[in-house]
């Protein structure tokens, strides 16, 4: 926060200004090809719901193999209704063509 006090304080003593190459985004030292409000295609969302399923998969059963050593058959039996449930997800995307690169 002092830094920035500062850097402004510095700014209207001195009148020191950026100049136009500091205020261009830095892309490997070459212009940007397209604006950064350009739009994606939509076939990426179906594709990155499927991903986030899966993530949530992992970030799940990861804190389940701690609990899994604790309470043993029960702690089966929870998982594998929310693997059903997951599967009943995937299968319902793979129906409807989400797995398919149009």
């Amino acid at each position: 926060m002092g830094s920035v006090v500062g850097v402004g304080i510095a700014r209207r003593r001195w009148g020191v200004r950026s100049t136009a190459p500091q205020r261009v985004p830095v892309l490997g030292g070459s212009e940007p090809e397209t604006h950064a409000w350009s739009r994606f295609h939509v076939r990426y969302y179906p594709m990155s719901l499927v991903f986030i399923a899966f993530e949530m998969e992992m970030m799940f059963m990861y804190p389940w193999a701690v609990v899994f050593v604790a309470e043993g058959v029960m702690a089966l039996a929870e998982m594998g209704m929310f693997l059903a449930i997951l599967s009943v997800g995937i299968v319902y995307a793979w129906r409807e063509g989400a797995f398919r690169w149009q």
